[in-house]
């Protein structure tokens, strides 16, 4: 017996040891460029007019007029999720693939998670995260099973926010019933 659950330990070790090896890479890969080589230059005001995008601003940031805490934001013109610690800090950030129908901009809760399900899509889908409702569609952020983030049928209402896998796990860990979502413009 302990030969066996030293093994186990041991494989589970060094499982976790090659998941965290990924996700640093991953990490680093995705890290924009201001923050592996910083810049020499002083960031102060732009002279830009307020209609256009700042060029200093870090792309990736957390968008302001996003509240405050821990939180997840959804930037529905961007495409993108932040995983936003208490701290204020991004712990994560990604592009999604939204759906046909959208949620107002606002705060919300997660309501309700599922496991594992088949979207209204028809496509098997893990860690559902749903925190709104649109006419009688359930708003939510979930992953398909085969990775996949295909555009949804424009003539079909669904209200699935797809990501990929690593995100969709990151997701389910971080948004549990009760945390707060924004979802800003």
């Amino acid at each position: 017996m302990a030969r066996s659950s030293s093994g186990i330990v041991a494989g589970l070790t060094a499982a976790a040891l090659a998941v965290v090896c990924f996700l640093a890479y991953q990490a680093s890969a995705n890290a924009p460029d201001s923050v592996v080589a910083p810049s020499a230059q002083a960031s102060g005001p732009s002279a830009q007019p307020s209609g256009k995008p700042d060029a200093s601003k870090q792309p990736l940031a957390v968008p302001e007029d996003s509240d405050t805490g821990a939180r997840v934001v959804y930037a529905l013109k961007d495409r993108r999720v932040w995983i936003v610690g208490g701290q204020e800090q991004a712990l994560r950030t990604f592009t999604v693939m939204p759906s046909t129908v959208d949620p107002l901009p606002g705060v919300y809760q997660v309501t309700s998670r599922s496991g594992s399900i088949k979207g209204s899509d028809g496509v098997m889908i893990e860690h559902v995260v749903r925190f709104a409702n649109v006419d009688d569609v359930a708003i939510g952020f979930s992953a398909a099973q085969d990775n996949s983030m295909k555009r949804p049928d424009p003539a079909v209402k669904t209200g699935g926010v797809r990501m990929k896998r690593t995100d969709g796990n990151a997701m389910w860990t971080f948004a549990t019933v009760g945390a707060k979502v924004v979802v800003v413009p």
